[in-house]
């Protein structure tokens, strides 16, 4: 295996807070390097006490719960009015706004603002989820798993409990009727049963326009100072199709930050991997990022030089999304070479696996370390044909259906799989062949050229496909010869059966998916078995961590709700001061320093503001612990009102999956005053800022 080249230039971005000279050495790990983001369950109260002087009740920590909502899978968002109005931003809209355009109509050049209550518009399948109780099951948990039989592995005798404890509380009158889930912390050290209230009577009400929602583009993304409008409001309805009433609700205030002062998070960050040993670490830091980093690249130039001519608002998003998550994994790969960062988490491993062998009853689990780096070690061979080989949304659509086929017959000739079969069954006739054959080729010779840099030349692939550099003219034979791309050609695979299993044609896309689907079910076997037993490992250094830090460091995030304190603060970059708002007097420099060019471009209306709105904020930044599954996230401050909309970060925030640092690090909030400046001078919403500022 050719080992793997980063042709990154790191050290011309790292993001490193270390003084010049300083003795790596003397790195010390700090009290908040797993971060701020604190559960529900135990919000911390004295800490709070201690550091702001400010002691939340009962009655603001189960108010902010319960006006907090989780926007779908995938984004945060908030109660802002006793009417139902919920806010979130507009990157989280985008998808629901396509959902409920009409013909003729262009949310993402016009926007949509809807002017009377008849004319919010549902979304399909859109919910939102309220948080309305929670309870500790942990020993629930722990006594029915001690109980349980060592013939069943550990994660699956777990799995089967939570489901039987979500059964049982299904039935008692106060749990009835909401969406149970049981959020796990630390691995497996502690259980909380969650009880939501499922809405599912979504409406859009307003979204502004793309140019606005994204304003700067990619080139603007996690950077600050920044002028981006990315907001947007839907409402909630009841099951008479009448708007909720609500008492918890963020009511606005426009005016309500001052540096320094303190202010709340409360989303759902979606993933960290702060409690990562050294080992895993360096496989992210050697392999997963910069892997994941040329596939997002190859895929998002094939998908630009597609849509020069597609000009699709569906591959414009995905480009976007793309654009997003190289960026990100961009920041996380450069945290992980800073020195001082790098520093900071070794520190942090040997001063936790010191209070482990100075405690006699614990210090017999040392061994858990070396049991996965020995569980990574062989894991990194196998980790470059499960990534090459897997299902994927990214790639040649036929390349991905002939996986299926292959999967299809492969499990039918066994004929246990019953459910698998009937779901591979459904897409399989449901499936309609691209015609673009131009961007098919350009994803499969992708494909092949990361294939070449990622396994040796004499790698078990290459013996089972013809394909040889140059790439181009295999691909071409292999797109002209297959049938794959004719209508119903799969429907009739299908029906052609002979004793109950598939016979398949002579087809080169249908073996290339062969010899794919082969070498994915080979390294998921090989991953699977390891990575089952470094999962039991690193929840056990999961759950000691616990045992010896205790809620003092938060558990990793897991899309569950949190609430994440900081202080409205600038900070220095490139040699000068970042102040800590923004106003939209700097949105029309940007868009008149830029020559009025996408993506600092302006509608129409936006073209002649006012004074007042010229003089208005429209971001800020504080020291606010957020990540991914933040975004539309509220910002509070201690009188409980919405001061900011979260929608970003600043580039020295990336590497917060793996570890959080203040110093720089920054999130970055839509003013509430600058989204009722815009919605009041500019898009004369005159219905909805008036809901706002009740």
């Amino acid at each position: 295996m050719r080992p793997f080249i980063l042709t990154l230039l790191l050290c011309n971005c790292l993001i490193s807070t270390i003084s010049v000279g300083q003795n790596l050495d003397t790195v010390t790990s700090g009290r908040f390097d797993n971060g701020k983001m604190w559960t529900f369950d135990t919000p911390p109260i004295e800490y709070l006490t201690q550091t702001y002087g400010f002691t939340p009740s009962q009655g603001w920590i189960d108010s902010a719960r319960m006006s907090a909502l989780r926007f779908a899978t995938y984004c945060s968002a908030s109660f802002v009015s006793q009417d139902g109005l919920v806010m979130t931003n507009h990157h989280c809209a985008r998808e629901s706004g396509t959902a409920v355009q009409r013909k003729g109509e262009d949310f993402n050049k016009d926007g949509f603002y809807a002017a009377k209550l008849a004319d919010e518009r549902r979304v399909p399948n859109l919910f939102v989820d309220q948080l309305i109780k929670l309870k500790d099951v942990t020993i629930e948990v722990k006594e029915a798993m001690a109980r349980g039989t060592k013939k069943k592995k550990k994660i699956i005798l777990r799995d089967s409990i939570i489901k039987v404890i979500k059964e049982k509380y299904k039935l008692i009158d106060e749990w009835k009727g909401l969406e149970l889930q049981v959020a796990i912390f630390y691995k497996g050290a502690k259980f909380s049963l969650y009880g939501f209230k499922r809405h599912t009577d979504v409406r859009l009400v307003f979204v502004p326009e793309l140019q606005l929602g994204f304003f700067g583009g990619d080139p603007d993304n996690f950077t600050y100072p920044r002028y981006a409008l990315d907001c947007s409001f839907f409402r909630v309805y009841d099951q008479n199709g009448k708007p909720i009433k609500t008492n918890y609700f963020f009511k606005f205030d426009p005016n309500g930050i001052r540096e320094n002062e303190p202010v709340f998070v409360i989303g759902n960050p979606g993933r960290t991997d702060r409690l990562s040993t050294m080992s895993q670490l360096n496989f992210f830091k050697e392999q997963l990022l910069p892997v994941t980093l040329m596939y997002l690249k190859n895929r998002g130039e094939v998908l630009r030089k597609f849509n020069v001519s597609a000009k699709s608002d569906s591959v414009l998003n995905r480009i976007f999304s793309i654009e997003n998550s190289r960026k990100a994994i961009t920041g996380q790969l450069n945290g992980l070479h800073d020195p001082y960062i790098y520093a900071k988490k070794s520190a942090f491993e040997k001063e936790f696996k010191n209070k482990v062998g100075n405690n006699p009853a614990l210090s017999n689990k040392l061994t858990l370390w070396s049991s996965i780096d020995s569980c990574r070690s062989i894991y990194k061979t196998v980790y470059p044909s499960l990534f090459l080989f897997q299902p994927s949304t990214m790639a040649a659509n036929g390349l991905e259906i002939s996986k299926k086929i292959n999967e299809y017959v492969d499990i039918l000739k066994v004929g246990k799989d019953t459910t698998r079969i009937k779901i591979l069954k459904k897409e399989l006739e449901a499936y309609k062949p691209s015609t673009h054959l131009q961007l098919e080729k350009d994803l499969l010779l992708t494909h092949f050229e990361e294939a070449s840099q990622l396994l040796a030349a004499n790698d078990e692939y290459w013996s089972k496909v013809n394909a040889s550099k140059p790439f181009a003219e295999y691909v071409n034979k292999i797109v002209s010869e297959t049938k794959l791309y004719q209508v119903d050609f799969v429907k009739s695979i299908l029906k052609s059966q002979k004793d109950s299993i598939l016979i398949l044609p002579n087809d080169p896309l249908i073996s290339l998916g062969g010899v794919h689907y082969n070498l994915f079910k080979n390294a998921k076997k090989s991953a699977d078995e390891v990575l089952n037993k470094e999962t039991l490992l690193h929840s056990a250094i999961a759950q000691l961590q616990f045992e010896v830090y205790g809620n003092q460091i938060p558990p990793d995030a897991n899309f569950n709700l949190r609430i994440a304190d900081g202080i409205v603060k600038g900070y220095r970059y490139n040699g000068t001061e970042a102040p800590i708002q923004t106003t939209f007097f700097g949105l029309y420099d940007r868009y008149y320093s830029n020559k009025q060019t996408f993506p600092w471009s302006l509608p129409e209306k936006w073209k002649n503001p006012t004074k007042e709105l010229l003089r208005s904020p429209m971001n800020f930044v504080s020291t606010n612990d957020i990540i991914g599954g933040n975004s539309g996230s509220p910002m509070i401050n201690k009188k409980r009102k919405a001061v900011g909309l979260i929608f970003d970060g600043n580039i020295e925030s990336l590497p917060g999956r793996f570890i959080y640092l203040d110093e720089l690090n920054r999130t970055v909030s839509v003013h509430t005053g600058g989204i009722l400046a815009a919605l009041k001078d500019i898009y004369k919403a005159k219905r909805i800022y008036n809901e706002l500022i009740k």
